[in-house]
């Protein structure tokens, strides 16, 4: 079976509380529920993991080197300002897709700028929590 590691940055743990207006009602627990059960329909295996932290972020990237098959990631924040996430992506070398529940590229200026999507095979924005589910089905089927 399929390992796949789902790693979420900065803030994503206040989905639901956060922004509502932006960044949907939906909780974080929602998310991760979410994320199971399109695991569970593909026929994979996730594991979803968050950090606010960079280095920690680095560090699940590292740690995913031979136990997983697959890296789905929103960067959250770091996408804009990070070397080191993408310098790990790369380092590491497992298949990776990028995902933001919002559009980036229609809003401001900074966040349309990503460091990160140069370590993926794939960026999926503006779907909300269904870019996870994207991003699962991409990955399954490399």
């Amino acid at each position: 079976m399929k390992r796949i590691l789902v790693i979420n940055g900065p803030n994503i743990n206040m989905l639901g509380i956060r922004e509502p207006g932006i960044y949907g009602t939906g909780s974080y627990r929602e998310l991760l529920a979410y994320i199971e059960a399109a695991a569970q329909e593909e026929g994979v295996e996730v594991r979803c993991l968050q950090s606010n932290s960079e280095g920690a972020i680095v560090d699940m990237i590292q740690g995913a080197y031979g136990g997983y098959e697959g890296i789905v990631i929103n960067p959250a924040a770091y996408t804009h300002t990070s070397v080191a996430i993408p310098d790990a992506l790369k380092a590491v070398g497992i298949p990776a897709v990028e995902v933001h529940l919002t559009d980036i590229n229609g809003r401001e200026a900074y966040r349309r700028v990503s460091y990160t999507s140069e370590a993926c095979r794939a960026v999926i924005v503006g779907k909300g929590f269904e870019g996870y589910g994207e991003a699962i089905r991409y990955l399954r089927g490399i």
